[in-house]
């Protein structure tokens, strides 16, 4: 199976997925402490909102593919290298280009059958971050990269800034090592959130994330904590990304089509977006995952964000 294994790394990579690793369905030791974060954090009522975040399937990942063997992890780099107009409002990077849902589905779609076509009688399942799976676990535990203390996946290579996608499988492929933490005494995402988000290393308080509160919260006004710390971002944010020290380095810059930034994310200016139609909003955000904000929502985070004090 290793000579399977290797050059199904080469079919991803040549699909466009620049980060590709496997890991054992069996799991480490690693990974049932991640299982038991995420109980400790439901139990807290971190998850705010989110209650697809306690759906059972995530913490035991066979339940999604029955007879699972092998979890093939792939990471779809998604930095690029443009600066918003000065002025302004924020919108977080994994919403500039395509629907990253549909970019990393599709292609992982193409890659199960590949497996298939090798393997006949092969069973896979493709799983973005919509698939109640402990996505982020499973690529540290596959080596893409390790979980930071602002819980996004970093990578040495590609920082941060990497959309992961999972491929599970019946096939039984040797698994790579787990990636190794690094992030050290760091706590420059901690210091930096705006709303103590990040109440201790690791653990994300959706109820203080802005995050949370501008694509999520459906109320008809922002929390006044919430609101005041905005700092121009309407749509999202990446606070914690910006100052973390695996992405000051240099990084290159995606020239993937799918990920290209649409203009107007980046010169997005509050009395022109005020004015918009939901009409003209549904046709602004097709293909977007940013479609999840409905109209009504993108004007209070937008009042919102014109009101607070700027970064």
């Amino acid at each position: 199976m290793v000579d399977l294994a290797d050059t199904l790394k080469q079919q991803a990579r040549q699909l466009g997925f620049a980060a590709v690793g496997i890991a054992s369905a069996a799991g480490s030791e690693r990974l049932q402490l991640r299982t038991a974060a995420l109980e400790r954090w439901l139990a807290a009522g971190h998850q705010a909102d989110m209650a697809w975040m306690a759906d059972p399937r995530r913490r035991k990942a066979e339940a999604l593919l029955p007879g699972m063997r092998s979890v093939v992890a792939v990471g779809l780099p998604y930095y690029i290298d443009a600066e918003r107009a000065r002025g302004s409002l924020k919108v977080a990077r994994y919403g500039w280009g395509r629907d990253y849902h549909r970019v990393i589905d599709g292609r992982l779609r193409a890659l199960g059958r590949w497996l298939e076509a090798q393997r006949p009688g092969v069973h896979w399942r493709a799983c973005v971050d919509s698939s109640p799976l402990l996505d982020k676990a499973w690529a540290e535990e596959a080596g893409l990269g390790w979980i930071g203390k602002h819980s996004n996946l970093i990578s040495r290579e590609h920082g941060s800034w990497l959309l992961i996608g999972h491929l599970l499988t019946t096939a039984e492929l040797p698994a790579d090592p787990p990636a190794v933490p690094a992030c050290g005494a760091c706590s420059a995402c901690i210091d930096a959130c705006p709303t103590t988000a990040i109440s201790e290393p690791f653990v994300v308080d959706a109820r203080r994330c802005i995050a949370f509160h501008t694509i999520e919260n459906r109320d008809a006004e922002l929390p006044t904590a919430i609101a005041k710390s905005l700092e121009g971002w309407v749509a999202g944010c990446d606070i914690c990304q910006d100052v973390c020290p695996w992405n000051q380095k240099p990084l290159p810059s995606s020239s993937d089509p799918d990920l290209q930034p649409r203009p107007w994310w980046l010169d997005l200016r509050p009395d022109e977006a005020l004015g918009w139609s939901d009409d003209e909003w549904d046709e602004k955000l097709r293909a977007s995952a940013l479609r999840r904000i409905k109209p009504a929502m993108w004007r209070r985070n937008i009042r919102a964000a014109s009101t607070s004090t700027p970064a």
